[in-house]
């Protein structure tokens, strides 16, 4: 028997609890592995509290992200061995090409069991080599998170050194993605409401960062800080609450990555300022397992500062690590350590 944590009964944080499961068996074609992190994302919280798939089934184990080792082979499986160290896919199905709705319909933490459990069962085809660059504590951070940072980046961004990058706030995707604009040799441009934040960043490499409490406006103050002519990319993270303001940030025939929804995710566009400047606007859903090997061979090459993680908490105190990221007081990743 091994523990996981599971969300039943109905929604919510107060459903969050520990219960044994028979330790799983790997089928023809899968690995069984033993988890050794974990790592949080907002969708995590709004996935427990019911907000992100009111419809979604229950029991459900949460959490997308983590790193584990392979403790059995199922028949048939080449390529890996008990004790190599892996990360499973966040969309279990999805390993090239274009997305559909059937390869995005296999998202761990939802719509399937994710990875708070000791451990698990999946396919052969659905995990990564963990980086040996990285700790179990940064490695558990990648498949989510910075997977999603470095499609907006280099893959659906296109960065190219020299170009100008804006991230907003200092979460997990915003902070990944400052590390891969720098790696890329781009310029960052960060925002953030906090001065101790502020200083974090421009220790992380950010080469202008703007308080975007005191400065409403800031998406006319970043345009300034490119002479004018705007910033190539913006990392989207606010949503409705942003939107706008990226708009006035980025040049023409710029690229705006919307990820995440954190400001609310009903907005009104002045869709002029889209179409007479040519400006792109991506959507951004993680990525495939082909982008996730690029990702993982940069990290491996050390060309991109580690993963920057907040704090760890041990397996039995996951409620509290929701917790934790949901108060928005973390910089950069929230993990949980399997005991």
């Amino acid at each position: 028997m091994s523990r996981a944590m599971v969300v039943e009964g109905g929604f919510g944080l107060a459903k969050l609890r520990v219960t044994a499961r028979p330790d799983p068996a790997p089928g023809p074609g899968e690995l069984a592995i033993r988890m050794r992190a974990a790592s949080l994302n907002y969708r995590d919280y709004l996935m427990v509290e019911g907000r992100y798939n009111p419809r979604q089934a229950l029991p459900l184990v949460p959490l997308s992200d983590g790193v584990g080792v392979i403790e059995a082979i199922g028949a048939g499986v080449l390529g890996w061995k008990a004790g190599d160290r892996v990360c499973p896919l966040f969309c279990q199905g999805y390993f090239s090409g274009e997305p559909s709705k059937d390869k995005l319909a296999t998202t761990l933490g939802g719509p399937l069991d994710g990875v708070l459990r000791e451990r698990m069962v999946v396919g052969a085809e659905s995990v990564v080599a963990a980086p040996a660059t990285l700790t179990d504590h940064e490695a558990a951070t990648l498949p989510c998170a910075a997977l999603t940072a470095w499609n907006a980046v280099v893959e659906e961004g296109r960065t190219a050194p020299g170009q100008t990058v804006l991230v907003q706030g200092t979460g997990g995707v915003s902070l990944f993605a400052l590390a891969f604009a720098k790696s890329v040799g781009a310029r960052v441009i960060a925002t953030s409401k906090s001065e101790a934040k502020l200083e974090q960043l421009r220790a992380l490499g950010a080469d202008e960062v703007i308080d975007y409490v005191k400065t409403p406006g800031w998406g006319k103050v970043a345009a300034a800080m490119t002479g004018g002519r705007g910033v190539d990319v913006v990392v989207e993270v606010g949503g409705a609450g942003t939107l706008s303001e990226s708009l006035r940030a980025v040049r023409a025939g710029g690229t705006v990555a919307i990820i995440g929804v954190l400001g609310g995710a009903a907005t009104e566009v002045q869709l002029t300022s889209v179409l007479m400047r040519h400006v792109r606007l991506q959507g951004i859903f993680v990525g495939h397992k082909e982008m996730f090997l690029r990702m993982a061979r940069a990290y491996e090459a050390a060309r991109v500062t580690k993963p920057v993680v907040d704090r760890v908490f041990p397996f039995v105190e996951a409620r509290a690590a929701i917790e934790h990221l949901a108060s928005g007081a973390h910089f950069g990743k929230v993990v949980v350590e399997f005991e």
